[in-house]
């Protein structure tokens, strides 16, 4: 039987990809020797054990890391300067530090300057997740045929890359590599800004008279609910990743802004070769989208 990538990986933040991370690995058994669990929050640490996720769990991350020769960040990016910081003393050397993060120029930045000589940051982040938090949200196959971004720093170990790779491999992703810039641009347009407008939507609904608010909710179209679906997410982690990522978030923003006047001005003027080209086009990403298994 080969070594497990991981002796003792350690998992701070035990909310949806945490447990996804945690059941995928007992989904693939021999990536990891022991699994390690760290949450402050005590139910979710509670729950975590009641479910069995790990081997051991702790509320102090430092105490969990002691020995770990991985840790992976699962909390909300806001959080990471701290978490960081705190056990940066405790890392051993040849330990590889990750995340699964969306933003990451945010994330190097705030993470990197409390890195230890001999410690190996790799960050990453998974594209896969729902609209649901906690433990008890978790999926074993979640990355099965997904995405994994890894964001390698400048002058990055390459075996610590080449096993981060290996790990999410593991778990049924399929990985690429990225500047950390390149990746921010990117993720606002597919991830960050989307969810911008299903809040803002979400948002207008309810701020109108309360008969039409009621009478939305009722008949809502599987157009709207789909905006629903995606503003019922955590509000914690997305105030982190909009303020996190903001430069490339309004960047796109004042694209998509440009975009909706045109639209708008084509149904006021009745343009409608502009609203046909603009409709076939997008089905054509749809199509795209299926055709990759991206849908």
């Amino acid at each position: 039987m080969a070594e497990p990538l991981f002796q003792r990986l350690v998992i701070i933040g035990i909310g949806h990809i945490g447990s996804s991370i945690a059941r995928a690995l007992a989904a693939h058994p021999g990536l990891v020797g022991r699994l390690v669990i760290a949450d402050t929050t005590p139910a979710h640490l509670k729950r975590a054990e009641e479910l069995g996720l790990g081997a051991e769990y702790f509320a102090d991350p430092s105490e969990a890391v002691k020995g770990a020769d991985g840790v992976i960040l699962c909390t909300p990016v806001g959080s990471f300067a701290a978490i960081a910081e705190a056990i940066a003393p405790h890392l051993q050397p040849g330990c590889i530090l990750s995340d699964v993060g969306s933003t990451k120029q945010s994330v190097i930045r705030d993470v990197s300057p409390f890195v230890p000589e001999g410690v190996h940051f790799i960050p990453a982040h998974p594209l896969a997740g729902t609209e649901f938090s906690g433990p008890d949200a978790g999926l074993a196959d979640l990355f099965q045929g997904r995405w994994c971004l890894i964001v390698p720093p400048e002058g990055a170990d390459a075996a610590a890359v080449e096993k981060i790779e290996a790990f999410w491999a593991g778990l049924g992703a399929r990985t690429a590599k990225m500047t950390a810039a390149h990746h921010d641009r990117v993720i606002a347009i597919v991830s960050h800004l989307p969810h911008l407008i299903a809040f803002t939507i979400c948002g207008t609904a309810d701020d109108l008279a309360d008969e039409t608010r009621d009478e939305v909710l009722q008949f809502a179209a599987s157009g709207f609910r789909d905006f629903t679906r995606i503003a019922a997410s955590d509000p914690i982690m997305w105030r982190d990743i909009f303020i996190n990522n903001k430069d490339a978030l309004l960047e796109m923003f004042a694209r998509f802004s440009e975009d909706a006047q045109s639209m708008a001005r084509a149904v006021r003027w009745g343009d409608t070769a502009y609203i046909e080209d603009k409709i076939n086009r997008s089905r054509k990403i749809r199509k795209s989208l299926i055709d990759i298994k991206q849908a």
